[in-house]
């Protein structure tokens, strides 16, 4: 079926064989490190002929409906998407997370390659079911699942959005120093870093912090502390402070919180080096947040469309 100049977009990523294969260069030495630590490597073979499985299932029925483009997740960010584009992301959850974030309005179909290996949260179909998806999707007679993400702009202009969250400290995870900006009051802090998290992100990172403050206020006896639920598409970040330092010239009364819609949450660097911004995990797409430079950080104005 001819679509224009529209196309399909199949987003691939590495398996743990491919990586210690461009690793190792070999899959004989692959799996002579591997079996060396007496580890298994049947199961990296398996894994792999599984998703290779799936990724032809995959292709053979998109290039049915129109002309295909296959990239490894790694090229996503130089990718220029037509508006009617379609994007499959056949991998793990995480894959999901990080193709959705450069997408503008564009469906996204998740496929699940290995139902038995990963979870599949955000991978609601098989590689099977995909033929039947594309028809509706082609149709327009599909849902969506409303995503929000989260979106750093920096004072030069620079954007990063996130589905998970976004990261703001040093890049070596050593002290972070930096004024932030929330509700009309400022303060210098000293601290391993902020995570800004989604309603999607919140039971991920930000979740694992909170939970580390649950059990220490129970251990001091102040009570039960639940992490507050959010939903996918709530308009609302939380940000958490991580490990901030008290001393003479740095404050920790603004520890977390949330961002709403309109709301002023602005950190400036007063790190001459190694101060980053990254989100969802990818830290080599990423903002430099070095002395000097401001990030204002806000619910962005597109949300993710994952079909369902």
């Amino acid at each position: 079926m001819e679509r224009g100049m529209n196309k399909i977009i199949i987003i691939t990523r590495r398996t743990r064989l491919e990586e210690l294969i461009r690793k190792y260069n070999t899959k004989e030495q692959a799996r002579f490190y591997i079996e060396h630590l007496g580890a298994d490597f049947s199961d990296y073979l398996l894994e792999d002929t599984n998703y290779r499985n799936a990724f032809k299932t995959v292709k053979s029925m998109a290039e049915k409906y129109a002309r295909i483009q296959c990239i490894d997740r790694d090229f996503i960010a130089n990718m220029i998407l037509g508006k009617e584009d379609i994007v499959i992301a056949l991998g793990q959850d995480g894959l999901v997370a990080n193709v959705m974030k450069y997408l503008d309005g564009q469906p996204l179909i998740g496929v699940n390659p290995d139902t038995q290996r990963w979870d599949g949260v955000l991978l609601p179909f098989v590689p099977e079911q995909l033929e039947t998806v594309l028809k509706k999707v082609l149709s327009g007679d599909y849902s969506v699942r409303q995503i929000t993400m989260a979106k750093a702009q920096a004072k030069d202009g620079q954007e990063l959005y996130a589905v998970n969250d976004l990261f703001i400290g040093v890049s070596n995870h050593t002290s972070a120093r930096y004024s932030l900006t929330y509700q009309g009051t400022t303060e210098n802090q000293s601290s391993s870093g902020i995570i800004i998290s989604t309603g999607l992100g919140s039971t991920g990172w930000y979740s694992s912090i909170m939970a580390q403050a649950a059990g220490m206020a129970k251990m001091y006896g102040l009570g039960r502390l639940e992490c507050p639920a959010m939903g996918w598409d709530s308009n609302r970040l939380n940000f958490v402070v991580r490990e901030p330092y008290p001393s003479r010239f740095t404050q920790t009364g603004i520890v977390c919180g949330a961002i709403t819609a309109g709301e002023e949450f602005t950190i400036l660097s007063q790190m001459p080096e190694n101060g980053i911004v990254f989100s969802d995990g990818i830290d080599y797409d990423n903002i430099i947040f070095n002395s000097g430079m401001e990030i204002k950080v806000s619910i962005a104005e597109r949300k993710g469309r994952l079909v369902i």
